[in-house]
């Protein structure tokens, strides 16, 4: 080979190295070009599409509702269904009280919380929530205006604590009559004479008589020690028959304004219920309302039919769910809310599932079948 061969070899060898070191470069800038790209909106934080997550969640229709072959329903479970189809989870559905839905949450016993669950404060600051999916309020519900009549009113005067003061204040006739009849049994025998039974019936007469002042006059004691006691009787028996007056006019004024309930501002002289641990029970604290606690919508429901209380304080869409399907025509909800309810899902803070969720969310709300669903399950209102 001479040296023209070796030279054109040598400029062959360095154009060839030239050009894999331009084609090298390009790699390498294409590569880093595409590596600054954002990843797409859709991406799941590494592992988590396929997983199974436990669900927690309590019943509450018409958001969550388990049927007779314990199958779970309800607008909250299906949005979620749907969600985690879309986001490729499985779900284990767990069943919590309110509380137990939040604390599962804190401790790591539950990856999310799906039930009718009301963006508050408080709760805000124990646990993450997603974007609210169903906006209402607290409603009240109270009896039907047909349950408020005569029998009503009389149900209420002659209740069970107003027998037991019936029989006390009997007890106290027939103790100042035994002792009337003790004193004038034998001074004043035509009176208050008559054996055992006749004595003591003069005397229960002779004090129920002094005690209302209509005073017959056909038996008065004559003894010293009748007197006074008739003195002192008649002194006590002021104080016992005011008692008694105040407290029936009482009963008829609470029974009057627990049938004119028509807002929140009506219910500070009320026998107010509501759920524990409920966002309802929040606001009545907030407000200065009087108000007592059941452990279940139900059973604050069954309170309110057989009148022990005047009115139940809950979120509108679950109060009007129940009454309609067990107490319908026996109670009401009246049409005045207070209180906004935003409804969410709850997440443990900090979870990377939040995002992806709320896109979930949003995509499904934004379908025209979403409207349908809240018509399905929670009414056209």
């Amino acid at each position: 080979m001479g040296h023209r061969d070796i030279a054109a070899a040598r400029r062959m060898l360095w154009l060839s190295l030239l050009l894999s070191l331009c084609v090298w470069t390009s790699a390498v800038f294409a590569q880093a070009g595409s590596s600054s790209k954002a990843a797409p909106k859709s991406a799941l934080p590494p592992g988590e599409v396929g997983q199974t997550l436990t669900v927690g969640t309590a019943v509450a229709p018409p958001f969550v509702m388990r049927d007779s072959s314990g199958q779970l329903s309800g607008l909250s479970i299906v949005l979620w269904q749907r969600v985690a189809d879309q986001l490729g989870f499985k779900s284990h559905y767990v069943e919590r009280d309110l509380p137990g839905l939040l604390s599962g949450l804190q401790n790591g016993d539950l990856d999310i919380s799906v039930a009718a669950l009301t963006v508050t404060e408080p709760r805000e600051a124990r646990v993450d929530f997603t974007f609210p999916f169903y906006s209402t309020g607290l409603s009240i519900a109270v009896p039907a205006s047909g349950s408020n009549g005569v029998w009503h009113t009389v149900s209420r005067i002659f209740s069970w604590q107003f027998l037991t003061a019936l029989a006390a204040l009997a007890g106290v006739l027939l103790l100042v009559g035994v002792a009337v009849w003790a004193c004038e049994r034998r001074a004043n025998a035509e009176e208050f004479g008559g054996g055992l039974l006749g004595g003591l019936g003069s005397g229960f007469w002779w004090a129920a008589v002094t005690m209302t002042t209509v005073g017959y006059g056909d038996k008065s004691p004559r003894t010293l020690g009748g007197r006074l006691i008739g003195l002192v009787w008649m002194f006590a028996a002021i104080i016992i028959i005011s008692s008694f007056t105040a407290a029936i006019a009482t009963s008829l004024t609470v029974d009057k304004l627990s049938s004119g309930i028509q807002g929140v501002n009506d219910l500070d002289h009320a026998r107010v219920e509501t759920v524990a641990g409920s966002a309802a029970a929040e606001s009545l604290t907030n407000r200065g309302i009087p108000f007592s606690r059941e452990k279940s919508l139900g059973a604050a429901l069954a309170d309110l039919a057989a009148g022990r209380v005047d009115a139940v304080v809950y979120d509108a869409p679950l109060l009007k769910y129940r009454i309609r399907e067990d107490y319908a025509h026996r109670l009401n909800v009246i049409d005045h809310t207070f209180e906004r309810q935003d409804y969410a899902f709850a997440l443990p803070q900090g979870s990377d599932l939040r995002e992806p969720i709320n896109r979930a969310i949003l995509s499904t709300i934004d379908d025209s079948q979403w409207n349908r669903l809240v018509a399905r399950y929670v009414g056209s209102s």
